[in-house]
């Protein structure tokens, strides 16, 4: 028989991702249905949701964006800290007693001198913007919860993820918009960038999603995982190669609207221990995460 499992921010980039893996795959896991319209923000809007209680939590909802989260850092807060909270209470109130996700970010770990690349979990967490801070504060939020309920909780940190459906408002998909539009013809060859020379540590959105059931499964109570690819790559260097891949040429024009000061200038981590807890390890390449970013971005601009 399968595990029931509850997912927030399913129409979310990753969520849309689960949806269609859940579908296809004969995992132990059945998605529950979403009774109604509800907001993490509105703990009134979360009474009466689970007509059957999970067996699992993934806890995807929040507001992601770092722009956003130095523009309004209440309504981040408001969402990724006291959304978690309301979350946690409305399960506890329904008599939840299972295995809890808490979806955090590798960006919790802020700046990290390149003498400590890769990073692990025992690099000590030092957030630079308020959605850091949001992400790192509902870490402890949820694992004190799991402390003094006695619920299985775990915390995952993903690092940059790509892949079909994700938002322009990211550097990769940004790009691969751009190289579609060219293609047919719909702006000049030149593609706005902002600064394409940091290193970030890229992981296919399937792998992310694969990471997050291995560790329902696997995952230590308590625990934070690191979700990565193990490997730097520069944002130029995957441009490059969809533009080619697309048999596009492109000139890269650096828009100044587009460049964040980017005080870390590498970043690479370790999956290591994820690895050892649940056997995962990323399994989609680099090319073929592109293709399909270009093949979405090619349907998507059609549809424009």
């Amino acid at each position: 028989m399968k595990k029931r499992l509850f997912v927030t921010g399913l129409s979310g980039f990753v969520g849309q991702h689960i949806q269609s893996r859940l579908r296809a795959d004969a995992s132990g896991w059945e998605l529950l249905p979403v009774a109604e319209r509800y907001d993490l923000s509105q703990p009134q809007s979360l009474d009466g949701l689970w007509p059957e209680l999970p067996d699992a939590v993934i806890h995807l909802a929040g507001q992601t964006f770092v722009p956003e989260a130095f523009r309004d850092p209440a309504n981040t807060f408001n969402i990724n800290l006291l959304g978690t909270l309301n979350l946690l209470q409305a399960l506890k109130a329904r008599g939840f007693n299972g295995t809890f996700l808490y979806v955090s970010s590798g960006d919790v770990y802020g700046q990290v001198g390149e003498p400590e690349l890769p990073i692990t979990e025992l690099q000590p967490p030092c957030p630079r913007n308020p959605y850091a801070v949001s992400k790192l504060s509902a870490e402890f939020l949820s694992l004190q919860w799991g402390l003094s309920e006695g619920w299985s909780v775990l915390v995952a940190r993903p690092f940059n993820h790509i892949g079909a459906g994700q938002k322009d408002s990211f550097v990769i998909a940004s790009a691969a918009r751009q190289i579609c539009r060219i293609k047919q013809g719909l702006q000049a060859p030149q593609l706005e960038v902002g600064d394409i020379d940091v290193t970030r540590d890229f992981l296919d959105v399937g792998d992310v999603v694969s990471a997050y059931l291995a560790l329902l499964e696997k995952g230590a109570p308590g625990q934070a995982y690191n979700i990565c690819s193990g490997r730097e790559q520069s944002i130029r260097s995957l441009i490059e190669q969809m533009g080619d891949l697309a048999q596009v040429d492109v000139q890269l024009v650096q828009d100044p609207a587009r460049l964040r000061r980017a005080d870390q200038r590498r970043v690479c981590g370790s999956h290591t221990k994820l690895a050892q807890a649940t056997g995962w390890t990323p399994g989609i390449t680099t090319q073929q995460s592109l293709r399909a970013i270009l093949s979405d971005w090619e349907k998507r601009v059609n549809e424009e």
